[in-house]
């Protein structure tokens, strides 16, 4: 028997994939261009916007109809409804069996889930949320982070994760800042491409998103036009899927649903195609959110008919729809039959797709959908690193009367409604918050201690007592009488509030709950007033998706901890800070306000977007970006460079460094941070914006030398007429502890002409710890 080429293994890819095309009919090839949603609801509980109106009947007789001539994709076979993982795992292989037994070709689909804060499944490790990787500044970390959530993946069969998210923070009311890494295009940058480095690394496709432009939603309503002008976009919004597209190698990428002054992304040759595979070099896939390419038609509408809608996202560069075909099956079909689509496009998205098919494995003649035994999705070594994670992304915003650590034997009162409630560890992608709130009555599958709980194991010698004070969002203030009474009766108080993670306006935080100010949510804020007023010190420790105005209680806490949905090991990490096990080192990846409104700032603003005379809104933060407290002590030393300005030229390097000792009596971590501030420019700068950053460890005693190894291809900004340009000039690196804590400063003077960058510009400034 003659095996057809593009079954051989032997052969190039590309030889294989373009044999097996010219063998599939039209019929064929548009069915490797959309997934099924076996699982959807359409019963408006849904997991994605506007499900009910998009989903289409999968009933089994519809199902066995629609795999005659293949699949692409199958959507989120473990994600929609809580199952067994080793049930689950069957389920799909005998799904992939109906599948490649149905088509004329026995070709797989391509299994897809959510794995944002872990793999969103039924009993599978809930890791602290993107927003908390930002907290931590531990690329390393974050990349083994991903590949444990890859092996889980590929454990039960899955190939696609739909993460990282690499959208930059620009205004903090939006609902989905928690699965944002920050408001820095750096920090965003460098995490987000780790996270991909350790998904592909264990064979999994990653998925960047949301590309391009979906942060910037104005009035951070979730999915509201995006009105950020053409330094904003170049500037902050793509310099993450940048760096991650060159340096860690995606073979995925997801359009944003958002349209950037009129054109829809998911319509948007420019973006799609142009810059992402022509400039930036992209090999892969580019598939649509959820519901994505129909929503050009129906919310969009810049296309009239469901079939305009496909050829529109088929000629800007989405190969896949997802989750569903509800413009990519019959209505492409037809109306490429009816030549109002050339079927050149049809074959371009399906030759990529069969080329990642190949890659796979998916096109080889031993393929087995059979999951790997057994399958354990919460193993004993995702837990220890999902709580060194937690405990790294704990940060002490204020400890002034070093009230922190607590006394062993101390009486505390625990207040608040986040204090007892596991689902408060949890952001939105979490299986539990986002899955199980439709299926009351099963249990989450993971064990989840709380704060109260955790924190009764840590200090097993302090008396302590509870009250919830209030609910999260609930008016109710009847609970006060007896949160204060606990509260007078202890020696400290220790505030637990926060958010509820949800989707759709089912919670404070998260897809589609998007916030009109910065106050805590529900009458916490009140809450948090009565316990202060007892005079009994109190220690703030909020569970947040994303940053609240504090400045009302600004010198009246005795200490405050923030922490951004944790994860399941999130408990013990935030009572290890509050004991003292744990030596804080998170960092604000975003920035702390003082006042609620007067929104969107983030930290990157040019002069006028500071404090100044000509209003009387100070935007100015309580806790800026990059801050962050110690146990111990740091003495910052010898820093090279001095008022006299080095002379470099615009294509030149120069090292700048620092060492950094621990000076008080337990190990601890520091995290130096390098920005740029650039005194004049052809266009108006961000006062300052961070270029590099080190997490260091030290003992007591122990120094470490940190250089970066500047280039000047990171002061590179779009100028006038859009290209990327290094001018001479002035320039400060500026060795700083957050982004207003500067503790050096090293001068330049760079020399010779404006110098436009290439695609081989560097994006990072490497940095080099030395004992």
């Amino acid at each position: 028997m003659t095996t057809a080429p593009w079954r051989d293994p032997a052969l190039p890819a590309v030889a294989r994939v373009d044999d097996l095309l010219s063998r599939m009919t039209l019929e064929e090839k548009t069915a490797q261009l959309y997934g099924v949603w076996v699982g959807a609801s359409a019963d408006g509980g849904g997991v994605a916007p506007h499900q009910h109106d998009m989903t289409a009947d999968h009933s089994d007789e519809a199902w066995a109809e629609l795999i005659t001539h293949g699949l692409g994709q199958l959507t989120r076979s473990f994600g929609t409804a809580p199952v067994d993982p080793a049930l689950g795992a069957q389920a799909l292989a005998r799904a992939q069996r109906r599948i490649t037994e149905a088509g004329r070709f026995g070709i797989p689909a391509i299994a897809h889930e959510e794995c944002l804060a872990g793999f969103t499944a039924w009993r599978a490790t809930a890791y602290p949320v993107p927003l908390a990787w930002g907290a931590a500044w531990d690329p390393p970390l974050v990349e083994e982070m991903a590949r444990r959530i890859g092996d889980d993946l590929r454990a039960v069969g899955v190939h696609q994760g739909l993460a990282p998210v690499l959208d930059v923070v620009r205004d903090p009311r939006w609902g989905r800042v928690e699965e944002t890494i920050g408001e820095d295009p750096y920090l965003v940058g460098t995490i987000a491409t780790a996270y991909v480095r350790g998904l592909e690394s264990a064979g999994i496709v990653a998925t960047l998103k949301h590309f391009a432009g979906y942060a910037s939603s104005a009035g951070a309503r979730n999915l509201a036009p995006v009105r950020a002008g053409l330094r904003e976009f170049a500037d902050v919004t793509l310099p993450p899927f940048e760096m991650a597209v060159r340096e860690a190698g995606p073979r995925s990428v997801m359009a944003a649903y958002t349209e950037t002054d009129g054109v829809p992304a998911s319509a948007d040759p420019e973006l799609l195609t142009r810059l992402l595979r022509e400039e930036w070099g992209f090999t892969g896939t580019v598939v649509s959110d959820y519901f994505g390419i129909g929503f050009l038609h129906t919310l969009h509408r810049v296309a009239g008919t469901p079939a305009e809608a496909a050829h529109a996202a088929l000629a800007a560069g989405i190969d896949v729809e997802l989750p569903t075909a509800n413009c990519y099956g019959r209505p492409l079909l037809d109306a490429v039959r009816s030549g109002q689509v050339p079927e050149e496009l049809v074959d371009r998205a399906a030759r990529r797709v069969l080329l990642q098919k190949c890659e796979l494995g998916l096109l080889d003649e031993d393929w087995s959908p059979e999951p790997a035994a057994p399958v354990e999705l919460d193993s004993t070594g995702n837990r220890i690193l999902a709580r060194r994670l937690a405990e790294e992304s704990v940060v002490l915003l204020d400890n002034p009367d070093a009230l922190l650590p607590l006394a062993p034997d101390t009486r505390i009162a625990v207040v608040g409604p986040r204090a007892a409630d596991a689902l408060a560890m949890l952001g939105c992608y979490s299986f539990p918050s986002h899955v199980l709130t439709h299926h009351p009555g099963v249990p989450t599958g993971i064990e989840i201690p709380t704060v109260l709980d955790a924190l009764r194991t840590e200090l097993p010698d302090a008396k302590v007592t509870f009250a919830p004070g209030c609910d999260v969002t609930d008016p109710d203030t009847s609970g006060f009488e007896e949160a204060i009474a606990r509260t007078a009766e202890a020696d400290v108080c220790v505030a637990v509030l926060g958010d509820r993670a949800g989707l759709f306006g089912r919670g404070t935080s998260g897809e589609g709950c998007d916030a009109s100010d910065l106050a805590l949510p529900g009458v916490q804020g009140e809450l948090l007033d009565a316990l202060v007023a007892t005079g009994v010190p109190v220690v703030l420790v909020l569970l947040t998706g994303r940053p609240y105005a504090l400045g009302r209680w600004d010198g009246r806490l005795g200490a405050v901890v923030q922490a951004f949905f944790p994860g399941e090991e999130g408990g013990p990490a935030v009572a290890g800070v509050l004991s003292g096990r744990v030596n804080p080192s998170g960092r604000l990846p975003v920035s702390v306000p003082r006042e609620p409104g007067g929104q969107p700032w983030t930290y990157l603003q040019p002069p006028l977007g500071l404090a100044g005379e000509v209003s009387n809104l100070d935007p100015t933060p309580l806790y800026p970006f990059g801050h962050g407290r110690s146990y111990t002590t740091f003495a910052w030393e010898d820093g090279t460079g001095g008022e006299e300005p080095a002379e470099i030229g615009t294509d030149g390097s120069y090292d700048v460094s620092v060492t950094v000792r621990n000076t008080g009596d337990r190990e601890g971590a520091e995290v130096v941070q390098l920005y740029l501030h650039d005194p004049v420019a052809s266009v108006t700068r961000p006062d300052v914006r961070l270029i590099g950053y080190q997490r260091v460890e030290l003992a007591p005693g122990e120094a470490s030398r940190v250089t970066f190894r500047f280039h000047t291809d990171l002061s590179a900004f779009t100028d006038r007429s859009g290209r990327k340009v290094v001018e001479p000039g002035a320039l400060e690196l500026r060795l700083a502890a957050s982004s207003t804590d500067v503790r050096h400063t090293a001068h330049l003077t760079l020399t010779g002409p404006v110098r436009v960058t290439g695609g081989d510009r560097r994006l990072r400034c490497e940095a080099e710890v030395s004992g």
